[in-house]
């Protein structure tokens, strides 16, 4: 006999699947299913944190449970554009420039990056836009003496990232993907709770042993994920 949490998992599941249920339609209550299933709040948490862990639901503390939207994959180790992943899975998007200022690099920044101090670069914040919801905030460092075309680049047509791609192509590449907790001013601009969990893509390029760029994407942590298809190498074999 099937116990009573799987069942209710999987009937949830198939309306969600099946599209009866669309995504951000809100799910009905713990108290709501445990009424109408006549079992304990234990049973119908356990089916909820199973449908929640496989993303298909999203818990949010005070505002209820909802049908996640779809995510967009994101291949870990290629460089690519999110206007383009985001229009080739069905949504609509968009971008704007939040902040351009041409300063110096901190001592702080110098040493992250191995660079020297006192450099003049471009610094711009991002928001990228996924169905008229907030998708990601690029934070974006560019090295005006490597790019010094950046420095009267309005970006007004084309993103930041895209832009680079096609000025200055990037011999070595260093990705750092990880959980962070949103803080106050990136909550505001995801139109997130403080402190709910987001995903952040760090990188780094260089062309020929320079930096090209620094740039920090922070993704809503149930709007994205990182995806990637691998092969063997002949050591592997």
């Amino acid at each position: 006999m099937t116990p009573l949490h799987q069942r209710i998992f999987e009937e949830i599941e198939a309306r969600i699947m099946s599209g009866a249920w669309k995504p951000g339609q809100r799910v009905p209550t713990e108290q709501e299913l445990v009424d109408q299933y006549q079992c304990s709040r234990m049973t119908v948490s356990k089916a909820l944190t199973v449908l929640a862990r496989r993303g298909m639901i999203v818990r949010r503390r005070r505002h209820g449970t909802f049908v996640s939207a779809p995510q967009i994959d994101r291949t870990v180790m290629d460089i690519q554009d999110i206007g383009v992943e985001a229009q080739m899975a069905g949504h609509e998007y968009s971008y704007s420039i939040l902040t351009r200022k041409v300063e110096r690099l901190t001592p702080h920044e110098a040493l992250k990056l191995a660079e020297t101090p006192d450099v003049e670069v471009l610094r711009l914040q991002c928001l990228h836009v996924v169905d008229g919801r907030p998708n990601a905030i690029e934070r974006r460092l560019i090295m005006l003496d490597a790019v010094p075309g950046a420095r009267d680049e309005a970006f007004a047509s084309i993103p930041p990232g895209v832009w680079l791609l096609e000025q200055v192509p990037w011999t070595e590449a260093k990705h750092i993907i990880r959980a962070v907790p949103a803080d106050v001013a990136t909550a505001q601009l995801l139109e997130l709770q403080r402190g709910e969990p987001c995903l952040s893509l760090t990188r780094q390029t260089w062309q020929n042993g320079r930096t090209v760029t620094h740039v920090e994407v922070t993704h809503p942590g149930d709007r994205y994920q990182f995806a990637g298809v691998f092969h063997p190498s002949v050591q592997d074999v």
